[in-house]
Formats: C-alpha cells, sequence, structure tokens
C-alpha cells in the first residue's frame, strides 16, 4: 500500500476527517470533503507532472488529504487551520511512514496553502496553493452569486 494511502486508514485521521464532517454538514460555500481533498491532489500531480519537480505522489496526495484538516480546530477553538492542520500532519505522517523531509515539505505546504506570502517560481508550495484554488467548481455552484470570493477569483474555466 502506498504510505498517502494509509493516511485515510489512520485512526487519528478517521476521527478528525469525521469530526470536520459533521461540522461542515449544514455548510453552504465550499466543503472540505474527500472529494474536495482528492480534487486538489489530482490537480497538483498533474502540476508536478507538467514541471517535472522532483516531489513523489506520496507527498502530493499526503498534503491534499491533511491540508483542511485543521479546520475543526478553527472552527471549535478559533485558531488557524493552516497551523493546526500542519501540527495534526506532522503526527499522522510519521505514523504513516513519512521522513522527515517529506514531512517538512507537507507541513510547510499546509501552512503556506491559503496565502502565499510572496510568488514562489513553480515550487511544490505555490503548485499546492494553486491546485487548492482551482480544485473548486464555480462553474456549477448553486451559491456562487452568494460566496464571499470576487468573481476574479472564481474558477470559470477548467483548466485542469
Amino acid at each position: 500500500m502506498e504510505r498517502f494511502q494509509k493516511i485515510i486508514w489512520n485512526e487519528k485521521y478517521k476521527r478528525l476527517y469525521e469530526k470536520l464532517q459533521e461540522l461542515e454538514k449544514n455548510r453552504e460555500f465550499c466543503g472540505h470533503d474527500m472529494e474536495h481533498f482528492l480534487a486538489v491532489a489530482r490537480i497538483c500531480y498533474l502540476m508536478v507532472l507538467e514541471k517535472n519537480l522532483p516531489v513523489s505522489k506520496d507527498v502530493v496526495y499526503g498534503a491534499a488529504f491533511l491540508h483542511d484538516l485543521g479546520r475543526a480546530d478553527q472552527y471549535e477553538k478559533g485558531i488557524s487551520h493552516e497551523e493546526a492542520g500542519a501540527r495534526l500532519a506532522g503526527e499522522i505522517l510519521v505514523q504513516c511512514g513519512y521522513n522527515e523531509e517529506e514531512i517538512a515539505l507537507i507541513v510547510d505546504t499546509i501552512r503556506s496553502h491559503r496565502k502565499m506570502e510572496e510568488e514562489a517560481e513553480e515550487s511544490f508550495v505555490e503548485l499546492f496553493y494553486r491546485a487548492d484554488k482551482l480544485s473548486r467548481d464555480c462553474i456549477h455552484c448553486p451559491v456562487r452569486e452568494l460566496c464571499y470570493w470576487p468573481e476574479e477569483r472564481k474558477n470559470k474555466v477548467y483548466s485542469y
């Protein structure tokens, strides 16, 4: 079994994922479920392959499965989901066989996935940030007109 597959079977991950789904069961806007995580992973992996970056599928999918997991702490404790997610990811990734270098890259990616401080030239972190945004299906969203994203940020075409 590839290491990223171990993440979704990890007991801590399963508990946190179920908790997040319960907290978002009435959410109207973009959810943070397995469909979103897989869309981010697939888009990002295509970008990594196109750019020929030395980032493994395990790292791409690991980051995608974990990047929004801290949202439960954000909702319940009012803390940044990026920081909460980075802390949780480190614990889970160790249990799933990731090495220190991979964990550091994934944790850094999770911390940076909402706001890029500066443009990184086609780094994994930048590609992941873009994949997270491109994963949203604004075209078919039933609450598109109510969304807080400005029109210029909404996805109006499919690029991946």
